[in-house]
């Protein structure tokens, strides 16, 4: 029987949201074309799901340009990585309690 879900962090029940922080947890940063091939996510649906850690304050963005290309790349705050953290903390607590 499931019992405690606390500790689950809605921000991260999406996959789409669970593999940027994953990605962006375990790298300095990545820009959007290699999270978007990573992911297999379109434009929009990256952009969104961006946008939303991002207003959460769990990432932040760096625009700039290379060459004349614009490039954008994200990075975990602390914040998100403390969100994070805790998330999967919960996770695995869920699991090692309801196994």
């Amino acid at each position: 029987m499931i019992t405690d879900l606390n500790g689950f962090n809605k921000a991260f029940e999406s996959k789409a949201r669970l593999g940027i922080m994953s990605i962006l947890m375990a790298n300095e940063s990545a820009d959007f074309n290699t999270l978007k091939s990573l992911l297999e996510l379109t434009d929009g649906n990256l952009a969104g799901h961006t946008r939303n850690l991002e207003e959460l304050g769990y990432i932040q963005s760096e625009k700039r340009f290379i060459g004349r290309k614009p490039n954008t790349s994200f990075s975990v705050t602390e914040k998100g990585r403390e969100a994070f953290t805790a998330h999967v903390a919960a996770l695995a607590s869920f699991l090692k309690n309801n196994a």
